[in-house]
């Protein structure tokens, strides 16, 4: 039995059905695989071109240490193999993102249900489990206005929940949940004045999350409600958890030209100076910034974009040298990123077998995907888990029938 139809609960359950072994696949909704169809903006990044298990791993927040050891058995090569052998080819973008050739999420979602088909999948839907009990040898599931359930086997691949009490039924199963938060969120910035170059991106900044330890580099998008874009989605991932403490209300500095610090740049300026001295500060900017930006960096340091560098007065390059390394912004609030929701929290990681996703605490009971507290930054990373748990779940329940069968 697999709880879950997304990535990890498929990816469970059509790798489980083999040749006398029946799997049922219970979706709580309406709606199979909705995450992959949306992902990518629609177009599903199935993983990222990263062939080193600790560089891998090391991209996500939760889970680093579980996963190193769980990519041995099945990995990046694994998937690109898996989805190639059933038609469905994948491509490499310069960023690493991994996409299907066809650029559409349809197809592996097509490629997912015919495999369920082929295998002889059973497909429960609007089957909410609200109760799952062990008594050896088996389990018995409680179905939301359906007949109760017998498994041998149960994969939970229910995916991350937003709230702690929404674990509720898996309470007899005496698994330790990990509070869950959001992660992969944007941050909001009302009413703050750079909202005004919405659709501008910065193609290399460095952000900051003011007094922690939080930073990342990357592309940053200003939206019409703050900041988005690579940089700041792996930031919220990595500072998930403090950021929840501060309720979302906390103060981050950006550095719009990483390649130099305020010290080294500062350092630096006569000589940008003595370069461009009779040209016009708006004419053209010596960092390659968007012109807007270039701009709003003026204007928000008290300069008007007429002044030749060699008449810029000292405390307006102060401003500016300070505005291009280290503005400060005030971000109260954040706003989920599309409908790709993740959560950091599940099960807790001691609780499971690496090497088999077997519950250390219930034998048959399995965990895959996002259920457990595992969650990674944008780039295919979230779907690697999904699929790399999911795969060793299915190959140790078929191991596990088989010795049964002897």
């Amino acid at each position: 039995m697999v709880i879950g139809g997304g990535a990890a609960g498929f990816f469970c359950a059509v790798n489980a059905a083999t040749a006398g072994l029946r799997v049922i696949l219970l979706e709580k909704t309406g709606k199979l695989l909705s995450k992959v169809k949306v992902s990518g903006g629609g177009r599903c990044n199935v993983t990222h071109a990263c062939s080193d298990i600790q560089e891998m791993a090391a991209r996500y927040p939760r889970g680093e240490r579980f996963l190193k050891k769980s990519f041995h058995h099945f990995f990046t090569q694994d998937t690109i193999s898996w989805f190639r052998e059933r038609g469905v080819e994948l491509k490499t973008e310069p960023d690493g993102r991994m996409f299907p050739v066809t650029d559409t999420s349809q197809t592996i979602i097509d490629c997912l249900l015919a495999e369920a088909d082929q295998k002889g999948v059973t497909i429960k839907m609007n089957a909410g489990v609200t109760h799952i009990e062990y008594k050896d040898p088996g389990f018995t599931l409680t179905i939301n206005n359906q007949q109760p359930l017998q498994a041998d086997y149960v994969c939970v691949a229910s995916g991350g929940y937003p709230k702690p009490d929404m674990y509720h039924w898996l309470g007899n199963t005496g698994h330790k949940i990990i509070a869950p938060v959001p992660s992969l969120f944007t941050f909001n910035l009302p009413g703050h004045p750079i909202r005004s170059l919405m659709g501008v991106v910065a193609p290399d900044v460095k952000i900051k999350i003011t007094g922690s330890r939080f930073w990342a580099q990357g592309p940053l998008l200003i939206t019409h409600w703050g900041f988005s874009g690579p940089a700041v989605l792996k930031l919220s991932a990595w500072g998930a958890r403090f950021l929840s403490e501060q309720n979302w209300h906390f103060n981050v500095q950006v550095n719009w030209f990483p390649e130099l610090t305020e010290e080294t740049l500062r350092e630096n300026f006569s000589a940008i100076r003595r370069d461009k001295t009779a040209q016009k500060l708006g004419a053209r900017n010596p960092f390659s910034l968007p012109v807007r930006l270039w701009e709003f960096l003026l204007e928000a340091s008290g300069i008007n974009p007429e002044t030749r560098w060699a008449e810029l007065p000292a405390k307006e390059q102060n401003r500016l040298i300070k505005n291009i390394a280290a503005q400060d912004f005030e971000v109260k609030g954040k706003t989920t990123f599309k409908e790709e929701f993740v959560t950091a929290g599940g099960i807790d990681l001691k609780e499971v077998d690496p090497a088999t996703m077997m519950s250390r605490k219930v034998q048959g009971l399995y965990f895959a995907g996002e259920a457990l507290d595992i969650d990674g930054i944008t780039g295919g990373f979230n779907f690697q888990n999904a699929w790399t748990t999911g795969f060793i779940a299915a190959k140790n329940i078929k191991e596990a029938v088989q010795k049964e069968k002897g």
